[in-house]
């Protein structure tokens, strides 16, 4: 596990895209790149970090910090899992936990006493995941819309 670097970009755009197929890989790869700069959109830090196997990547965790999150304590800063992708064949070798371990560490050196993150009511995997590495759900959600 490392922090992601300018030249994983392109790799790392790609895992963002299987996670999040409604942007494309190149608009995901300039976000990326502002990331791995230092350059994060917001006020808050954050970080991207890759899990490499034999020199391929296989895996990303993007953190941050939030100034709150459910279920959390309102007084102090959150580190956040915006984004956790590990390739399908490498799932379930612990390379997901390492990436969780990164950035909990991450967010240790930022202060925070708490990490939280989401996921879809649908992704069971990833609910799974989440509870084998110790998170606890705080709430349920859904989300409505109507067009007027």
């Amino acid at each position: 596990m490392r922090p992601a670097e300018s030249r994983d970009v392109d790799a790392v755009a790609l895992m963002f895209h299987a996670l999040w197929s409604d942007t494309d890989a190149a608009e995901h790869a300039r976000d990326l790149s502002r990331l791995v700069a230092g350059r994060a959109p917001g006020k808050l830090p954050a970080a991207i970090f890759v899990a490499a196997v034999q020199n391929r990547l296989v895996g990303f965790l993007h953190t941050g910090l939030r100034s709150h999150a459910d279920g959390c304590d309102p007084s102090r800063p959150v580190g956040y899992i915006e984004g956790w992708y590990v390739e399908p064949e490498y799932r379930l070798r612990k390379v997901g936990a390492q990436l969780i371990a990164a950035a909990e560490q991450w967010a240790r050196r930022h202060q925070c006493t708490e990490m939280a993150s989401d996921t879809w009511v649908d992704n069971e995997a990833s609910q799974r995941a989440h509870e084998a590495l110790g998170f606890e759900v705080v709430d349920r959600c859904v989300n409505y819309r109507k067009q007027l």
